[in-house]
């Protein structure tokens, strides 16, 4: 469970929580960049929680760097997702509403790393060839990028 969670819940006990995601969808000759987790055995985008104090960009740089080592630049807003899709309840008991912001890039330098505390493996997928199971929060933005909906996408 990510530490902002732990600490707001020493707060406020077991309200339902909202919180900001923040996530880039990364291309490369047509291709997105999906990490397998290891805590829900899905794909998903990288991303991750907006740290009070941070921009939805550096946080979504951030986070991209620290789950897949590399370091991204020239971000255009993709999308905002909010609403009961967003919505997840974890197996102990918290409940969280998230407000998504996601962004699309297709510059970025480093190395791909693989493994991580997050994640099991880091791949790029054609659109048509997406695995089975994609993170169900994560789902609509996909799709979005799959079906190459006009951005920014606001739902």
């Amino acid at each position: 469970m990510n530490q902002y969670i732990v600490d707001m819940r020493k707060h406020i006990g077991n309200e339902t929580l909202l919180t900001v995601g923040c996530g880039i969808i990364l291309e490369k000759e047509g291709k997105i960049l999906l990490q397998h987790r290891t805590d829900e055995d899905n794909w998903c985008i990288p991303g991750g929680m907006l740290e009070i104090g941070e921009t939805f960009e550096e946080a979504a740089k951030r986070e991209t760097f620290e789950e897949t080592g590399l370091r991204v630049s020239e971000l255009n807003l993709f999308g905002i997702y909010s609403g009961d899709s967003c919505f997840v309840e974890y197996p102990n008991g918290d409940k969280v509403f998230s407000v998504q912001v996601i962004f699309l890039s297709k510059k970025y330098t480093g190395i791909l790393k693989q493994k991580d505390i997050e994640s099991n493996e880091h791949r790029f997928f054609h659109k048509t060839e997406l695995p089975n199971n994609l993170n169900p929060r994560q789902n609509p933005f996909i799709m979005d990028w799959v079906h190459q909906k006009n951005i920014p996408i606001i739902s």
